[in-house]
């Protein structure tokens, strides 16, 4: 099957399947054909799907990956190496600006919201849309699983507290795994509790990937979003912590990747990470 006929199957299997929309119009062109697609996979929840939709919707997005283009560690310099910075582990550390659900590495971070399922809003532009997005209705499920397992515990109103790390496969990710958490809110001021839940977020992520064995990890710019924390002060706190865990933990890690989007990210983290540029 080509990648036309695979869209094609896939669209009329996800507009049955939602019920809702089974008849729906969509355009003849691939953009728009790709872009009802992603809606139809957005808004559904977790249930049961049949394993050929499945083999076909794996075979799809492995596709659109090799499409978008891999990107591997050693297409990504290190500080040391692209910046010429001398700080502790810039042999170790990149800043990397781009799609992040094109990286081949050990983890992705996913900056999730407390009910831990993605983003439901067809086509948004944030981070956990896209990864849920490219990985492919399996890690919704997976991510269902985990919390009904939580709510068998701690009761039906369960939400994910803002700090800690949840670990699922990547499935048709490049990467091996995802990472989500849950970023701080800023709603009016930045406080001292709020700047200490973000690196509770980094902590906990790394703390995960030395328990999972997992060398290399990329994170994104947690909570600088929709959750509106200031860019600068995340990009202090993301630096301090992680090169803070990597004085202890430095031999358990190939690679950890500040994975930015927006130039201005990545301004702020090479101001942070070479301080001899600054300026």
């Amino acid at each position: 099957m080509e990648q036309k006929e695979r869209l094609d199957y896939l669209l009329e299997q996800f507009k049955v399947d939602s019920g809702q929309y089974r008849d729906l119009q969509v355009g003849n062109t691939a953009e728009e054909k790709q872009a009802a697609l992603r809606s139809l996979m957005n808004i559904r929840m977790p249930r049961y799907m049949k394993e050929e939709v499945l083999r076909v919707q794996d075979e799809y997005l492995c596709e659109r990956a090799r499409e978008k283009g891999i990107v591997t560690l050693d297409d990504i310099e290190t500080i040391q190496k692209e910046l010429g910075s001398t700080m502790r582990h810039a042999d170790k550390i990149s800043i990397w600006q781009g799609d992040i659900t094109r990286l081949q590495c050990g983890a992705i971070v996913n900056a999730a919201n407390s009910q831990m399922l993605g983003c439901f809003i067809p086509m948004h532009t944030c981070i956990d849309n896209c990864i849920h997005t490219f990985a492919g209705i399996q890690l919704r499920s997976a991510c269902n699983t985990y919390m009904s397992r939580m709510r068998a515990v701690h009761g039906a109103d369960y939400q994910e507290p803002t700090g800690r790390a949840m670990l699922t496969d990547a499935f048709n990710l490049p990467a091996e795994y995802v990472i989500h958490t849950v970023g701080p809110i800023v709603s009016h001021r930045l406080t001292d509790r709020l700047k200490q839940q973000l690196k509770d977020c980094y902590e906990s992520i790394l703390a995960c990937c030395l328990e999972n064995h997992i060398r290399s990890v990329a994170f994104c710019c947690i909570s600088t979003g929709v959750f509106h924390f200031p860019n600068e002060e995340a990009a202090k706190i993301a630096v301090k912590t992680v090169t803070t865990f990597l004085d202890e933990h430095d031999q358990e890690f190939d690679r950890v990747i500040f994975n930015v989007f927006h130039s201005l990210d990545r301004k702020l983290y090479q101001e942070q990470l070479c301080p001899a540029e600054r300026g």
